[in-house]
């Protein structure tokens, strides 16, 4: 990922060996983007080019002590490092020296080698502009004489450490002496930004360089991490993960793949080129989140890949401490006011809106949560989500959200200047992720449980589909089906009202929330792989392009699913994924709702010995959605042994065999005037919407088996497809 800093390198070496020119070419990057690896490769480069290359790295320390980078960069050139005694460096220097400078100016080298050659008169007898142009004529005969060679080249790690002693000879040295510096630069520090304006320089412009190192492109990312693992591929999940997390900065994505390995959360499979897998849920998984690398350097490991072991959360994932100790850094220099709505915002999400944020926040931090938002802006730890709308009211945030019919879509507001807009913008989200997880770890557990709550508690009122698609569960009547998962979950406070700017504001969160998994920092690198299984949405005709499910699903549904994780609550943690994998199927995206309905599977397997968690309809619901994967992703199979499972959980036994598939027509005739019986039977409204829910998921299971076994094309085929049309007209 780095061949357009290689090639700048190779182009300005060609040119110093050609002219004989002096120059400097600077690397600008934050910690952790490679500057070292990045420097080492040009090390070597230059000594296979036949260069005599003398390279040192500074560290912090360095820059208090006078003289200590010239020091160290001399001493390497000479061989001095070793020289533990002041005798023996004295010794080393008149060697190294003589014939160079005079013995009358050894003594000028006493203060930066730390050596006791006595003070000659004539040293003694000068002013001190004279010896200060003496001791850079000095130090330059002691550079050219250090690099021993006509072309020499420096390279220096981390040269915002140079101490002011040592860059008060150096520089104007630099400037004199025919060498070809090569140094890394870090921001913030004012020797970085001394070298960037002398770049930007017209007089010295021709004898700088300053590059900025980019993030890596996700394409680069990934061949990185499949050669540090050794593997053809990674799964699409995985990649996600490294991208989002590391900003595309090397040693970020290095320490999370290792914390992954360390933990045990990934897995390693060899599969041959050719070879059919096992027709599973487990394969199938496998194969829609396998991700090929993009490069022959993986040649060799043919078939191996990996993937995020079945149990493992992503999300979940705690922070390295390498990391965490970066990210906490970063928090330490926030205000306390600030970091507080930082760690409140954490709690939320990487994106949020103002008015949950409002929500969540104390009463007494409400009236000054829009200045210190802006202020966090302006310091780019947050960015404003650009939108035409104004999805929060021109009102105090602690009276709570608006009711203003206004928010409707196409209804004129009045007219706010550009500043106020800004500032009424409702939806924010962290620019650097990793400060995010940080400033969530900071919670104490209580605390963060509370807050988790509250955030559901806002949320739920906005759980349903949009205008467009009816406002109803995504799995139908599925909250009266299961009553229990939505006892003690009805909202307090402001969030009660459900207001429309609220969901304007949810909906443009979660249209940045699908960008940043589909589009964002990946590029089209990780969208083309979602859009093999992603259809046309299934809303998108019939409501004139209206539909806000896709949004709604990403800012709703994910984080409840989430929220109620970190809460413990199983039942409602289920029921959520659930949720999350009918509105992903309802909007065409099979491989999202496959990556829910494994998350489901998960928390399924972790409960599985505990009584009554999991309701008997959600159980049905699972498997039936897993049967709409399955076909959606040609598992036909598959997808009928998923469909079965779920209507002998809702209490409808389909048959297996032809003897059965003749006999079941025949009980489906008798049982159809008891069903009319049934119809008209008077049942409790809450009964009855129970009961529709279980009738409505085996209607759903039998138009699917019926479409299934209609593209058999066979006789048998076609005898339980009619089966299925019968049985679901009985239903």
């Amino acid at each position: 990922g780095r061949e357009k800093e290689i090639d700048l390198f190779v182009s300005c070496l060609k040119a110093y060996k050609a002219l004989g020119e002096r120059h400097i070419l600077a690397f600008e990057g934050p910690m952790g983007s490679g500057k070292s690896h990045l420097l080492t490769e040009l090390a070597y480069l230059g000594q296979a080019a036949g260069h005599r290359v003398v390279a040192m790295e500074l560290l912090e320390v360095n820059v208090r002590q006078s003289f200590s980078a010239i020091r160290t960069l001399t001493a390497r050139a000479l061989g001095l490092q070793d020289c533990e005694l002041c005798s023996d460096r004295q010794c080393m220097l008149q060697t190294k020296l003589r014939g160079t400078i005079e013995e009358s100016s050894y003594c000028l080298l006493n203060d930066v080698f730390l050596v006791k050659f006595p003070v000659s008169d004539k040293v003694r007898e000068m002013p001190e502009s004279q010896r200060k142009t003496e001791l850079h004529s000095t130090w330059a005969k002691v550079l050219e004489k250090a690099i021993g060679a006509e072309f020499g080249i420096f390279v220096i790690d981390n040269a915002h450490f140079i101490d002011p002693a040592s860059w008060s000879i150096m520089s104007p040295l630099l400037q004199d002496v025919s060498l070809f510096t090569v140094m890394s630069l870090a921001p913030g520090y004012a020797r970085t930004e001394s070298f960037c304006k002398a770049a930007a320089e017209n007089t010295t412009s021709q004898q700088i360089t300053c590059l900025h190192l980019d993030e890596l492109k996700p394409s680069a990312m990934v061949q990185k991490v499949c050669q540090g693992l050794g593997v053809v591929s990674i799964s699409r999940d995985l990649a996600r993960f490294l991208i989002q997390r590391s900003l595309g900065v090397p040693y970020y994505c290095e320490e999370l793949l290792r914390c992954l390995c360390c933990n045990d959360m990934l897995l390693f499979r060899n599969r041959r080129r050719g070879e059919k897998a096992e027709d599973n849920w487990e394969n199938l998984i496998i194969e829609a989140s396998a991700l090929a690398a993009t490069s022959s350097s993986s040649a060799g490991n043919d078939g191996r890949v990996c993937i995020i072991r079945p149990d493992v959360n992503l999300e979940n994932t705690m922070l390295p401490a390498s990391l965490k100790e970066i990210a906490l850094a970063q928090l330490d220099r926030i205000k306390p006011l600030k970091q507080m709505v930082l760690k409140f915002a954490a709690v939320i999400g990487p994106v949020f809106t103002t008015q949950l944020l409002s929500h969540i926040l104390p009463t007494g931090v409400r009236p000054k949560m829009n200045c210190l938002l802006n202020t966090l802006v302006s310091d780019n730890i947050l960015k404003r989500l650009k939108s035409t709308e104004v999805p929060e009211d021109v009102q105090d945030p602690t009276k709570g959200p608006a009711t203003s019919l206004r928010a409707e879509r196409g209804v004129e507001r009045p007219s706010l200047s550009k500043t106020t807009v800004e500032q009424q913008s409702g939806v924010l989200a962290f620019c650097v992720l990793l400060l995010r997880e940080a400033a969530y770890e900071l919670w104490p557990e209580r605390q963060r449980v509370a807050l988790h709550c509250k955030c559901a508690a806002f949320l739920e009122q906005h759980a349903h589909k949009c205008k467009s698609c009816s406002q109803g569960d995504f799995v139908a009547f599925h909250r009266f089906a299961v009553t229990s998962t939505q006892d003690g979950g009805s909202p307090h406070g402001p969030a009660a009202q459900g207001d429309s700017r609220s969901w304007e504001a949810l909906v443009l969160a979660g249209e940045q929330l699908k960008r940043a998994r589909t589009h964002g920092t990946e590029g089209r690198f990780l969208a083309k792989s979602e859009q093999t299984t992603e259809l046309p949405s299934k809303t998108d005709g019939k409501h004139n392009g209206t539909c806000e499910c896709k949004a709604i699903v990403e800012s709703v549904l994910v984080p409840l699913a989430r929220h109620y994780m970190a809460m413990g609550d199983a039942a409602r943690a289920f029921y959520y994924l659930l949720e999350c994998a009918a509105a992903y199927l309802h909007v065409s995206n099979s491989y999202m709702a496959l990556m829910k309905l494994n998350e489901a599977e998960v928390l399924r397997s972790s409960v599985e010995k505990k009584v009554n968690v999991i309701a008997r309809f959600e159980e049905a619901t699972f498997f039936s959605l897993k049967g709409e994967v399955c076909c959606h992703m040609g598992r036909l199979k598959l997808a009928k042994k998923m469909i079965r499972k779920a209507l002998s959980l809702l209490k409808r036994q389909f048959p297996r065999t032809s003897v059965g598939a003749f006999v079941k027509p025949q009980l489906e005739k008798f049982q159809c005037a008891a069903y009319v019986a049934r119809r008209a039977s008077s049942l409790p409204q809450e009964a009855r919407r129970k009961r529709l829910a279980w009738l409505l998921r085996q209607g759903c299971c039998l138009s699917l088996l019926e479409h299934l076994f209609s593209l058999e094309g066979t006789s048998s085929g076609r005898t339980f497809s009619r089966l299925a049309a019968r049985m679901k007209a009985n239903t």
